[in-house]
């Protein structure tokens, strides 16, 4: 029988677009559930795929160039397969920073692009997935003891890992550096749990979805702390589950206790639409963004019955659980605000009219995949390059889902160059320059606008030359010009 365990990781990126850009390297250390060491620390480079262009700013913070992720690293379906191993230990939990809003996207999609299942590790096998910042919002609000805190400069907390890893007297010499990050990570974890034991294993308990639906269900106030709220209330509100999504079971609308609801009780619909979707900086001065937020129960949400509010957390976080009941009772009978809440939330989303088909590497979320295209899809992720190339050039078009049959042809332009049919190279790099010259919507960045980046940051920093060098020579790599194939 296989021990849990957690698998601490993190991912440097050539970009802050988790669907679009690529990693560049990934980190894990894989501890016991007493936070011990099992095992060797594990560090992967990513090679580049040709039809990739860097953020150059990304590339300045963690100073890994494409060239230096092409010397260290394994091609991007090794790169995927070895983490899908890793994640895949029955009974890992897989745990990181910030690593709900970032790194498990990354993960889910670099899998998506490889014929990995992007969910199967997140819940096979007794196997789970947690989330450290949150749990350092919780404990900030609550139980701050046992550990050093951050506060920005106008006095708010701050979470930035580096910035609380300093604050804590940790090694921050190679911050971004993703090996130096998990075990940062892990070093933060390991103060939590042994100051605040309570909390922590609380927190622990909350992967449970079974656990969280069971309190959210109750429909009565509890504590949330999530990065939606601001720094300077800690992060931190009472609220009050208002309904489960009609369609979506694993989301609750939640309402913000410490907003009344009376300021709302009249508008209507389109209005109350308009003062959630426009965001806060677009509204004007004398509205504010409606107070409701979705908790998703799959993603470990930071809850906890209010009886954990103590008088100090009252008093630092500003809460008035008071005021929290008063503003909950009023909740409980505006019904007709809560029902306009349903008409806006629960009805499915329609495609706008003329609204073009998301591009196959970045529509992981436009539908689960039919159950014998996700067999066939774990056939190809056992398969070399050169063996998807054959499959291609032998039926282009295997998959009922367009999107894998796209990804397909995708996957043997990048890493079996040379194989495919005339046809078929020609619509690769058709797509592949559309990606790196012509097409807003498939990359973060495209060449013209990457040269301008990277002369305008060569400009701010004169001591890194040798970097803006290998910078300014990837575009040549591409083969763009001259009608190279992808690698």
């Amino acid at each position: 029988m296989t021990a849990d365990t957690f698998l601490w990781h993190d991912y440097e990126t050539f970009g802050a677009d988790p669907r679009r850009d690529r990693p560049c390297q990934f980190a894990a250390i894989r501890t016991d559930l007493e936070l011990a060491p099992v095992g060797e620390p594990e560090m992967l480079y990513c090679r580049p795929t040709l039809d990739m262009l860097p953020a150059p700013e990304a590339c300045l913070i963690t100073g890994i160039t494409p060239q230096l992720a092409e010397q260290r690293g394994v091609p991007e379906y090794e790169f995927a397969r070895r983490i899908a191993e890793l994640m895949g230990v029955p009974g890992t939990c897989a745990v990181g920073y910030n690593n709900f809003r970032f790194d498990d996207e990354v993960t889910r999609f670099l899998f998506w692009r490889n014929f990995l299942d992007p969910y199967r590790r997140e819940y096979a096998n007794g196997n789970s997935r947690f989330d450290l910042i949150d749990v350092l919002r919780l404990t900030r609000a609550l139980r701050p003891e046992g550990l050093t805190w951050f506060d920005r400069d106008d006095g708010t907390a701050g979470f930035r890992l580096e910035d609380l890893a300093a604050a804590n007297g940790l090694e921050t010499g190679d911050a971004h550096d993703a090996l130096a990050d998990v075990r940062n990570t892990l070093a933060l974890a390991r103060r939590v749990r042994t100051a605040q034991p309570k909390l922590w294993n609380w927190a622990l308990r909350l992967r449970d979805k079974a656990i969280v639906d069971g309190l959210l269900s109750k429909r009565e106030v509890i504590l949330h702390a999530s990065a939606r709220f601001p720094a300077s209330i800690h992060c931190i509100a009472p609220v009050l589950p208002l309904f489960r999504h009609p369609q979506i079971a694993s989301q609750w609308l939640v309402w913000n206790l410490r907003v009344d609801p009376a300021e709302y009780a009249d508008l209507d619909a389109e209005m109350l639409s308009d003062l959630y979707w426009t965001p806060a900086a677009d509204l004007p001065e004398d509205l504010e963004r409606l107070p409701v937020k979705w908790v998703r129960t799959n993603r470990c949400p930071m809850i906890a019955p209010t009886g954990v509010l103590d008088d100090a957390a009252a008093e630092r976080t500003g809460i008035d659980l008071a005021l929290a009941n008063h503003h909950a009772k009023r909740l409980g009978r505006a019904e007709a605000l809560v029902a306009r809440l349903l008409e806006i939330f629960g009805a499915p989303r329609e495609p706008a009219a003329g609204e073009a088909r998301e591009d196959a590497d970045s529509a992981l979320y436009a539908g689960f995949v039919p159950r014998g295209d996700r067999v066939l899809a774990d056939r190809m992720a056992d398969l070399s390059p050169e063996q998807v190339a054959e499959e291609v050039n032998r039926d282009p078009s295997p998959f009922a889902d367009a999107r894998l049959n796209d990804l397909l042809l995708r996957f043997a332009g990048r890493h079996a160059p040379g194989t495919l049919h005339p046809d078929l190279e020609a619509a690769w790099e058709s797509w592949r320059r559309r990606r790196l010259v012509d097409d807003p919507d498939l990359a973060p960045i495209r060449i013209d606008e990457y040269r301008l980046r990277v002369e305008a940051l060569a400009e701010q920093h004169h001591d890194r030359g040798e970097l803006f060098r290998a910078l300014r020579q990837w575009p040549d790599r591409l083969g763009l010009d001259a009608g190279a194939t992808a690698s």
